[in-house]
């Protein structure tokens, strides 16, 4: 690897930074309010910069192999560091419902939140932005079917047979996962692609795109990623203590996951909607909530199986309404091929109304 490069991730080197400084004053912080608020406030913000990082190499992948797989590289990112992160936390917390209102937040976030803001942006300076809607009722006829079947039928399986249902689940979701992504990388990839330009790659295009050097970025991607895992410890301790002290709703700990989880995605997102590349943002929002169901819910049953935790998977009835008016606004916005201003606008009206009731519910 080329040394300079290496010197020059300024991410990495600060996330390692702040890992030993704050491995060397946790127990200081952890002892007052002030300490646990400072302690989770940097490393938030280290975790978000070192998350952006990530999108950064992900994106220098996404650009030498080219649609969809590159923001199958981001998603797939994304949701490890999430996973990562729910891990460690139901491992310090033993809160039953924390992969269920994480996952939640995520879709909330990733739909209504990312996309809306997205599609808003396009909106004023475009006007309408067009892509493939066959992508769009492809992601959202899953999503319907993974929300059901994972976060909606456990409220009607007896308590004997759960286990054996999440186990089901389990199976389900990975054959789900692996069929899919088989045909989003094959059999129909042209779902999941809007040729904006017609004209083909010109020869400095492809040269540069060679010139990407893809075991560094995958490594650094990788790297980052463990990294962010291990910060997420501290951050799991400081915000617990935080969010029991001031008396804050432990649903916002969630929300919190999911803001950084997502925040790769973001970044990525606003760039393709200033660019006039809705395609890559439905990629993105869609393609990230499918994969949150379809790779977390089984990651969190299998360790709370390992581990010996109780976990509650099934929605509340208000998240199941916001879940629900997410959907059918979802199948109503995304079945024409085109997103504007006022779509977008509506579906971040949703995003507040669920960050409100975050505080109501």
């Amino acid at each position: 690897m080329n040394t300079d490069k290496l010197l020059a991730e300024k991410a990495l080197w600060l996330s390692l930074f702040c890992l030993l400084g704050l491995f060397l004053l946790e127990h200081t912080l952890e002892s007052s309010l002030q300490g646990n608020v400072v302690g989770f406030i940097i490393i938030f913000f280290v975790i978000i910069y070192s998350a952006i990082n990530v999108a950064h190499h992900a994106e220098k992948l996404a650009q030498k192999y080219g649609e969809p797989y590159g923001t199958l590289i981001l998603t797939i990112s994304a949701v490890i560091v999430e996973i990562v992160i729910i891990v460690i936390m139901m491992t310090n917390a033993h809160s039953p419902t924390l992969a269920r209102d994480t996952i939640y937040s995520a879709v909330m976030l990733d739909i209504n939140g990312l996309l809306g803001i997205c599609a808003f942006i396009g909106g004023i300076k475009y006007g309408e932005q067009k892509y493939n809607m066959d992508s769009s009722n492809s992601y959202i006829s899953m999503l319907l079917v993974a929300f059901l079947v994972a976060m909606v039928l456990p409220h009607f399986i007896p308590d004997k047979n759960l286990i054996m249902y999440e186990n089901f689940t389990v199976v389900a979701f990975i054959l789900l996962y692996a069929l899919f992504t088989k045909i989003q990388l094959k059999n129909h990839k042209y779902f999941f692609t809007y040729n904006y330009h017609k004209n083909e790659k010109t020869e400095q295009e492809h040269i540069d795109t060679q010139k990407i050097n893809g075991l560094y970025h995958s490594t650094i991607l990788s790297v980052s990623i463990i990294i962010i895992g291990l910060l997420s410890e501290l951050l799991a301790l400081f915000m617990d203590n935080s969010i029991e002290s001031i008396g804050l709703p432990m649903a916002l700990g969630a929300f919190t996951v999911a803001v950084i989880s997502a925040s790769p995605e973001l970044i990525t997102a606003i760039k393709s909607a200033s660019n006039n590349n809705m395609q890559t943002v439905i990629n993105i929002a869609l393609g990230a909530s499918l994969a949150t169901l379809l790779l977390t819910v089984p990651s969190v049953i299998i360790v709370a199986e390992i581990m010996h935790f109780s976990i509650d998977l099934a929605l509340t009835p208000l998240q199941m309404t916001m879940i629900g008016i997410t959907l059918v606004v979802s199948i109503v916005h995304f079945n024409d091929g085109e997103t504007n201003i006022l779509e977008g606008f509506l579906n971040f009206i949703l995003f507040i109304v669920f960050f409100f009731l975050i505080f109501v519910e």
